[in-house]
């Protein structure tokens, strides 16, 4: 994969981005994984910054496929797992093992975050997790409220009506 495909795939560089690259491809390698075509693989992700973009264009893992899931930790931390293999890596960053030299100077840092050297600031450990559930298509409902097409799992029942999450709330505020 280019790098600059990466970068238009995101819209600039910067040294999460190259981070997140550099974490992404770390767990590839331990996995023996190339980009999924569909839902071979799984993310688990636990923020919501730059790298994620990376781990998406390298991974193939994205929010339309299912196959790309976000826990709000704040955490610079992804899992990845396989569906075929049935293995699983956890991978997390400690920034304090790149050399001094680069950290100091942003283009320096993310030039050395691209090279095979970033990736023993990775800390990749195999975990075993539950497989996760394939994607699902789920039948959309309108909201009786604003008669927006809603996942029917997404609503929520009120006074015998179904309602999307925004207008349940809206209404139990009001």
């Amino acid at each position: 994969m280019q790098y600059d495909d990466m970068i238009a795939f995101h819209g600039h560089s910067c040294p999460g981005l190259a981070t997140g690259y550099a974490m992404t491809m770390a767990a590839l390698d331990a996995l023996g994984e190339d980009r999924a075509p569909d839902e071979e693989l799984v993310a688990i992700v636990e923020n919501d910054a730059c790298g994620v973009d990376a781990l998406q264009y390298l991974s193939g893992c994205t929010f339309g496929k299912g196959n790309l899931i976000f826990h709000d930790y704040g955490k610079h931390v992804y899992t990845l797992y396989s569906r075929q293999t049935r293995r699983g890596v956890r991978v997390s960053w400690d920034r304090g093992k790149a050399p001094e030299a680069v950290r100091e100077d942003r283009e320096r840092y993310i030039e050395w975050l691209k090279s095979p050297a970033a990736r023993q600031c990775a800390q990749v450990r195999e975990v075993t997790i539950d497989a996760p559930e394939p994607a699902r298509i789920r039948d959309s409902v309108p909201c009786a409220r604003c008669g927006e097409a809603t996942m029917e799992t997404r609503t929520r029942t009120i006074d015998g009506e179904s309602v999307c999450i925004p207008c349940a709330e809206a209404g139990a505020a009001g």
